[in-house]
């Protein structure tokens, strides 16, 4: 597989993983707006997030550029894996 394709299969799911990511962020935020205490996802989020904080607005942005770069990282590092082992049985 030609190194541009690998390229563009990156730009593609780098653009497709970070707004899923994203707008799972902002729909967890919701969540955690209106339900119980003891359902809120921030517990989880705050380890993987570095910088996020519940409910503050530095915390807000810093998870949801965390968001975005977990997206990137996805893509970066799962594509060309995807080509070589794909490559290897085919």
């Amino acid at each position: 597989m030609a190194k541009s394709a690998i390229g563009q299969s990156i730009r593609t799911w780098g653009w497709t993983l970070s707004p899923f990511l994203l707008i799972t962020y902002f729909v967890c935020i919701a969540f955690g707006m209106v339900a119980p205490d003891q359902m809120h996802m921030h517990r989880a989020w705050a380890p993987l997030l570095p910088g996020f904080e519940w409910l503050t607005p530095s915390g807000f942005i810093a998870g949801a550029v965390g968001s975005v770069i977990y997206g990137w990282f996805a893509a970066i590092l799962l594509v060309p894996l995807f080509y070589h082992f794909s490559r290897r049985a085919g």
